[in-house]
């Protein structure tokens, strides 16, 4: 009976979340319910959830000030030196250009928020891409694979949904598996050049005149864009109309600029002097991050008071800047804690152990050691195919519980679970892939095309080392 309700319990949420007929939030809270009740758990049902809440306080700590830190140094301009200097080394060599894509894209996913960084990447990259007649296409793979493999930082999605889900700290997640993060990188970075070196060769063949043998555009051709005002098109003769964001230098050349987006730099909370002041203390948390010497959640409850109190000395300005965050910390930390319902009944109504116990019986003996294993490569396609929500909160419990009867702990079933991250953020069920393609104007299926036997890689690879390292144990 437990486990009949329970898979129709994980099946109900996924189907509601996933035919958009409920909000994730809502369907966290009232699915596990109403099944709660049908269990017999009636006014237990109090008891199970709050327990739950408690061992998820840490986890939504972490994401409120995670967020906000970033948020306010992406506002006091932290990254606009960084994100200027990597235009000007990207020059108008398409491998060049490529590169920076993958780099932007990686300082920007730092904040957790996708949208904020396709927003920013495309506004900064794609008039360039434009301008130099390369494929956006190669633009929506490079930032899309970049940011997926980001995607498992502690403060992002799936590893927050993970430890909570599992009632684990999010530090012992992903701290070991930084070898695992540092190789998916490299693997990205070493796609992003052949792809511009692709790219390269191509514009020599389309229009050889334009583009010496080796090299990067030809003097005289710098500055030419659909709407530059100079009447020719870009390379290849594609006459694809450049975006509006595109300023003149002094020198007469283009470049993209950051007015209308998060990195505008008229925006009156840009912090100049600050400069170093900031970037240090960044790095300092980084350093603490990876000693894990506090936990995550006081580390950024310090970083953010810090930011705050050094760059907003008005209580009325760092009022404000708290509440332009407040929708981004309202939206993920209220799904963590309505998650709360959800494990609170499948671990309080005994479904979880009912459901584990028959999942035991069905996988063979043979291939139960190696369970946290078969749970990263399931994350691949279950996680294109459903979202976070569901796979973290619905099926990876279940899998834990399995395999915590061949010695595998709930960490390592949660480090395996995240390696699918950079093939899911691929996914048309993440609307900030959908912003992605729209923004750059691309067809998803090509999108497609291109990313996803490139992310399904990274995440085998990513899979591997984790196991290699030991970060992933196998029972």
């Amino acid at each position: 009976m437990l486990v009949a309700l329970g898979f129709l319990m994980v099946a109900t949420f996924m189907a509601l979340i996933m035919t958009k007929r409920m909000t994730p939030l809502l369907a966290l809270i009232i699915v596990p319910t109403v099944f709660g009740l049908f269990a017999g758990a009636g006014l237990g049902l109090g008891d199970m959830v709050m327990d739950a809440v408690k061992s998820m306080s840490g986890t939504a700590a972490l994401l409120m000030f995670a967020i906000m830190y970033f948020g306010i140094m992406i506002d006091v301009g932290l990254f606009d030196k960084l994100v200027d200097g990597i235009l000007k080394l990207v020059g108008n060599d398409p491998a060049k250009v490529v590169m920076g894509t993958a780099v932007l894209t990686g300082l920007i996913s730092l904040d957790g928020d996708g949208s904020t960084t396709f927003i920013v990447v495309t506004a900064a990259l794609l008039p360039i891409y434009h301008r130099l007649g390369m494929s956006p296409v190669v633009l929506t793979c490079v930032a899309g694979l970049t940011n997926g493999t980001l995607n498992i930082v502690p403060w992002g999605g799936p590893t927050a949904r993970a430890a909570a889900a599992l009632h684990v700290d999010a530090s012992e997640i992903f701290v070991p598996m930084i070898p695992a993060l540092a190789v998916g990188l490299i693997v990205v970075f070493g796609f992003a050049w052949t792809m511009g070196v692709s790219e390269r060769k191509r514009l020599q063949r389309e229009d050889p005149l334009r583009w010496g043998p080796g090299s990067v555009m030809t003097e005289g051709t710098g500055g030419t864009g659909g709407t530059s005002g100079s009447g020719k098109t870009p390379a290849g003769g594609r006459g694809v109309a450049l975006l509006d964001k595109v300023a003149v230098r002094g020198d007469g050349t283009e470049s993209a600029t950051m007015d209308g987006t998060v990195l505008d730099p008229t925006r009156p909370t840009l912090r100049p002097k600050l400069f170093w002041f900031n970037l240090s203390m960044t790095v300092a948390i980084f350093v603490l991050l990876i000693a894990d010497v506090l936990p995550l959640s006081y580390l950024f409850m310090i970083g953010t008071a810090v930011a705050l109190l050094v760059n907003f000395p008005k209580i009325s300005d760092q009022a404000k800047m708290i509440s332009s965050h407040a929708s981004s910390v309202i939206a993920v930390v209220s799904m963590v804690l309505a998650a709360a319902v959800l494990t609170g009944v499948l671990s309080g109504t005994g479904m979880v152990d009912a459901m584990s116990t028959w999942l035991v019986d069905v996988i063979p003996t043979t291939m139960g050691p190696y369970l946290a294993i078969l749970t990263g490569i399931i994350s691949i396609p279950a996680t294109f195919f459903m979202s976070n929500d569901a796979f973290y909160f619905g099926i990876l419990p279940v899998l834990t519980e399995a395999g915590a009867h061949y010695g595998i702990g709930a960490v390592d079933m949660a480090r395996a679970s995240i390696t699918g991250q950079p093939v899911h953020m691929q996914s048309p069920l993440v609307p900030a892939i959908l912003l992605l393609v729209s923004m750059s104007k691309v067809d998803l299926g090509d999108h497609h095309k291109k990313v996803l036997w490139r992310a399904a890689i990274v995440a085998l690879v990513m899979l591997a080392v984790g196991v290699l390292t030991g970060a992933i144990g196998i029972g």
